[in-house]
């Protein structure tokens, strides 16, 4: 029997998309290298050519949104 509390997916209703993969893996990526303020972590974002739903550049409110999105 699993421990439910041990499942890193409890809350998961889906299996991840493509896109949502790829932003958690360069939001992570950020963090390894020191990233921790929104900032830097746009920036980041925009360095690793992962593009925002837009198609536009990662701004702060760009983020936020996406982030309330995913989150929903």
């Amino acid at each position: 029997m699993t421990d439910r509390y041990l499942d890193p997916h409890q809350a998961r209703q889906r299996t991840p998309t493509t896109y949502e993969d790829l932003l958690g893996d360069a939001i992570e990526r950020a963090f390894a290298a020191g990233v921790h303020d929104l900032a830097g972590l746009v920036e980041r974002l925009n360095d690793s050519g992962l593009a925002s739903p837009s198609g536009k550049a990662w701004t702060e409110a760009i983020y936020r949104e996406e982030m309330a999105t995913l989150g929903a």
